[in-house]
């Protein structure tokens, strides 16, 4: 609960400081949520799941600095999280490699629907960078959709991960509408409470992930 209430915290600090405009509290507080979901995440029992998580985290953190450092770090920043993804992709093939075509072809509609968007306005030098970006996202959320189907893990932590995954997904479609289609009002605020809602359901898939199943060896199956 601890670091739930220190990302609590960082968030609503770093939304003060936006409303305010203090790049400096921004700079300080814009990396606290995900650092206290990190922390929280370490907290479960170690497992190939919890250490991809993990990573996606600590990129997610690097992206978070370099897209609000004073210089232009956009692409850095994108690689970063492009890196994250992919570290969140990997944990979720580690429990599943069933095709789930459903979920391949919402996250295809997706991602590559954000694509054409993004494209129709002119992305220049950026045109392979977002491509690839957009390919990355759309297979993460797809393996997140495709652990729906894993009975043997925890609903919690099926359903997490994917709503998790969908909201850091429209987070980052959001970013790109704003960068390079239009910004539109409370555009700064919206990015944010979905991205930190997203990596919250990501981290909370490896924290429900160790809870028993109901009827699961060793448990009495009697409701008395």
């Amino acid at each position: 609960m601890r670091w739930i209430l220190l990302a609590l915290i960082g968030g609503i600090a770093y939304l003060l400081a936006v409303t305010l405009d203090l790049p400096p509290l921004r700079m300080l507080c814009k990396p606290l949520p995900v650092l206290a979901l990190l922390l929280w995440v370490l907290s479960a029992p170690a497992d190939t799941y919890r250490r991809w998580i993990a990573a996606g985290l600590v990129l997610s953190m690097l992206g978070d600095i370099l897209l609000e450092w004073p210089v232009n770090a956009f692409v850095p920043g994108l690689a970063a999280f492009l890196l994250a993804h992919l570290a969140y992709l990997l944990a979720y093939l580690g429990d599943t490699r069933r095709l789930a075509p459903a979920g391949q072809l919402f996250a295809a509609l997706l991602g590559g629907g954000l694509f054409v968007l993004l494209h129709s306005r002119g992305l220049g030098p950026l045109l392979l960078p977002i491509a690839l970006y957009s390919l990355t996202i759309s297979c993460m959320l797809w393996r997140a959709l495709a652990r729906l189907g894993c009975a043997d893990l925890p609903a919690a932590s099926r359903n997490l991960a994917a709503v998790g995954a969908l909201l850091f997904v429209s987070s980052d479609a959001m970013i790109g509408i704003s960068r390079f289609v239009g910004a539109f009002d409370g555009s700064s605020y919206a990015i944010m409470l979905t991205y930190w809602l997203g990596q919250f359901g990501i981290a909370a898939s490896v924290t429900s992930r160790h809870q028993a199943l109901p009827y699961s060896p060793g448990q009495p199956t009697s409701r008395v």
